[in-house]
């Protein structure tokens, strides 16, 4: 490979059996470097001792081996480190370099010769170094081959004209240094970045789902009691939580009680609780929710839905949901007790149930998060058995097709402002075939979704309201 590469000088020679090839570097008319060979004749003779002049074999010998080096060292950091020192209208050879390049003399249209000078910065460079200072970068080479043989000349290892380069001292061997680096993102910005990655996803405003995007996967349970279970971030979270604060509770069990709090997404994703709380009551199946720095579920074996205070640990409020079905009396077609479902969308807190009045179709009751008392109920025509799931969004309740087909669909929507519901046939993935709860955070505009051990989590795209 180091036969291909020329280092170009100004001024450089090479000899051959006593016939002589000059290569010279002047400005044209126009301004521009050119670069021209002189030949002896038409047709140069072979060099096959071009490596044995005796003044240059420690030369060429000491080239080979620095190339050599910086080329394994730059494969072996995968060829990323400092750029090049870069100023207004050119560059400087750095001081540091053992190989030192006259890069802004390279003509950028030469004939075979490819550029190698860094163009003139502009408003994105400036943004990557705002200092305005130099930036380090490694050495640069030319490939030369094809511009050598244009002029008849075998491509062949030079070495700088003494006279108008400096020499270089072989030892030590100093070069200078490639580094590799590598900037760790917070899974909570890689949400957003995803979100906000999508058409339309700049509009933070209500409007109508029209759009759901692959899984991303978030976190795995490893035990059995996490086949099923719920995760949840506080769109409105209150201190000392953020919304960066992540919160996970395993549902598969007769009591449970746990709710493991993590940091950040990346936490949960190692597996790693900061810590564990303890109900005082049991919950029952996925409808929990988190909101303004409350857990809000429904305790096992009952009507009814709780709020457990995440500061002070202790349930502040409890409220029935009359006539609502529970333990199994309209559960979603997956069962799992999921008779009462809680959701938060831009508007507040919703619970979603079923009555024997309303004969098995979904009712949807908006709640006052400090005291659980209900504002006002919606009754749809949409069957809870009938669907797998659902959740609320800018007051619409959206409902999943299946909780097993791969390949599913948002099949309705049921508008509380006009009271009016509607088919819809919106793709959704259940990526690992079980799909167990799904749920809308409006500050992230993602819904969250645990689906056979995995927690994972659904860019979105809403229409402009």
């Amino acid at each position: 490979m180091l036969g291909a590469w020329l280092l170009l000088w100004g001024g450089l020679a090479l000899r051959c059996r006593g016939q002589t090839a000059f290569l010279r570097r002047a400005d044209d008319r126009a301004g521009r470097c050119t670069y021209s060979f002189t030949v002896a004749s038409p047709v140069e003779a072979s060099c096959p001792d071009a490596g044995g002049v005796p003044e240059l074999r420690a030369e060429l010998a000491a080239l080979a081996a620095r190339l050599s080096r910086l080329e394994s060292r730059e494969r072996g950091t995968g060829g990323s480190g400092p750029r090049g020192a870069e100023a207004e209208g050119g560059s400087q050879p750095i001081a540091r370099n053992p190989l030192p390049i006259p890069t802004s003399g390279l003509a950028a249209g030469a004939p075979g010769i490819p550029s190698s000078a860094p163009q003139q910065r502009g408003a994105a460079g400036d943004q990557a170094n705002p200092g305005g200072g130099p930036v380090w970068s490694p050495p640069r080479v030319v490939r030369a081959g094809a511009a050598l043989r244009g002029a008849g000349l075998a491509p062949a290892h030079t070495v700088p004209d003494p006279a108008t380069a400096p020499r270089w001292d072989p030892q030590p061997l100093a070069y200078q240094e490639l580094q590799s680096e590598r900037t760790e993102v917070p899974a909570s910005r890689l949400l957003e970045e995803t979100t906000l990655s999508r058409p339309g996803s700049e509009d933070s405003g209500c409007g109508e789902l029209v759009w759901v995007g692959e899984p991303i996967v978030f976190g795995r349970a490893e035990s059995i009691a996490g086949k099923y279970g719920v995760w949840m971030k506080d769109p409105e979270p209150v201190p000392p939580f953020t919304r960066e604060t992540t919160w996970r509770v395993d549902t598969v069990g007769t009591e449970v009680r746990q709710l493991f709090q993590y940091e950040a997404a990346q936490q949960l994703a190692r597996g790693y609780p900061a810590k564990v709380h303890i109900l005082p009551q049991p919950l029952e199946s996925t409808g929990a929710v988190v909101y303004r720095g409350g857990l809000f579920f429904q305790p096992r074996r009952s009507r009814a839905v709780a709020r457990y205070d995440l500061r002070g640990e202790t349930i502040t409020a409890e409220r029935e949901i009359p006539g609502a079905g529970y333990h199994g009396q309209y559960p979603y077609s997956w069962g799992g007790y999921t008779d009462i479902d809680l959701a938060v969308d831009e508007t507040g807190l919703w619970v979603i149930y079923s009555t024997e009045k309303a004969r098995g179709a979904i009712v949807l009751s908006k709640l006052d998060p400090e005291t659980l008392d209900i504002r006002r109920t919606w009754e749809t025509n949409i069957r809870k058995r009938g669907v797998a799931n659902s959740f609320v969004i800018c007051g619409t309740l959206y409902t999943v097709s299946s909780y097993s087909a791969l390949n599913a669909t948002i099949n309705f929507a049921y508008d509380t402002a006009t009271s009016t519901s509607r088919a819809l046939s919106i793709p959704f993935e259940n990526r690992f075939r079980y799909l167990s709860m799904v749920d809308y955070n409006p500050a992230e505009r993602q819904l969250f979704a645990w689906d056979s051990f995995n927690m994972v989590a659904y860019p979105i795209r809403l229409s402009r309201a």
